[in-house]
């Protein structure tokens, strides 16, 4: 049984003061209803709110993620932030090649598997992410373009290892433009990866990796998406901002 992750993914939006208001007011809904046991919840504010958030969450299930990190450990790296340093602010988990990294900092798939490598070494868990343009869908290359990523980040990777990762498909032209992939566009791509992963690394291993969706999803679409059995819960962008929304997708898959 795969446990259902609820992840939300605030990108570049909220100060400290700001984060810490809504981490008060969504742990004080959480512990109104039941169910929640039954996942995991997960947010990656800034880089600037881990540290303080971690500590006000220390007694709370809710767990902090990282938004993107360097794969070395230390050095002459101006401007960026090594796994030892995310995992002593705070961080359990990490998210690994979001399509905005790859489009705006040219991300390779050798940077990816470097970031996924790293942060397994030091047992932060990468919540990997793949997803096609709205052009590779539309000429019949989603599963060249997801195997390739696929295969790219997940290079000398082991068995072991590819349990401990979370893949996160998200659809690139879903993402922030309120198009949301059918349940049925969305679990044919989960199921894709699924065997793409069996095929490398058996049937077993397979099937305990968590496979979130991302792109534009809401209280209104999470529980016809997040019923599909393939897809293990999601990532979340916009709606992670708003407390009302974010609570609804909980709410969704309890």
């Amino acid at each position: 049984m795969r446990t259902p992750i609820i992840a939300g993914n605030w990108k570049m939006n909220k100060t400290i003061g700001e984060a810490l208001d809504f981490f008060k007011v969504l742990d004080q809904e959480l512990q109104q209803f039941s169910g929640t046991e039954k996942l995991e919840i997960v947010i990656a504010p800034p880089y600037t709110a881990i540290n303080k958030i971690a500590e006000f969450l220390k007694d709370s299930s809710i767990k902090i993620s990282a938004q993107n990190m360097f794969w070395e450990d230390a050095g002459a790296f101006t401007g960026e932030i090594s796994a030892p340093m995310l995992k002593d602010a705070g961080a359990k988990y990490v998210i690994i090649g979001h399509s905005e990294r790859r489009q705006f900092f040219n991300e390779t798939e050798s940077a990816v598997n470097k970031k996924i490598k790293a942060a397994l070494k030091h047992n932060i868990i990468p919540i990997f992410c793949i997803g096609e343009t709205l052009a590779e869908r539309e000429t019949e290359k989603i599963e060249s373009v997801i195997s390739t990523q696929l295969t790219g980040g997940l290079i000398d990777l082991t068995a072991n290892d590819i349990t401990k990762i979370v893949i996160a498909y998200e659809p690139v032209w879903a993402i922030g433009t309120g198009k949301t992939a059918t349940k049925e566009q969305a679990e044919e791509v989960h199921l894709m990866i699924r065997q793409m992963l069996a095929k490398q690394f058996g049937q077993a291993n397979a099937d305990v990796i968590r496979i979130l969706y991302g792109g534009s999803v809401k209280p209104s679409n999470s529980k016809e998406l997040l019923s599909q059995p393939n897809i293990d819960g999601a990532l979340i962008g916009g709606a992670s901002l708003k407390l009302e929304d974010f609570i609804g997708i909980i709410k969704s898959v309890i």
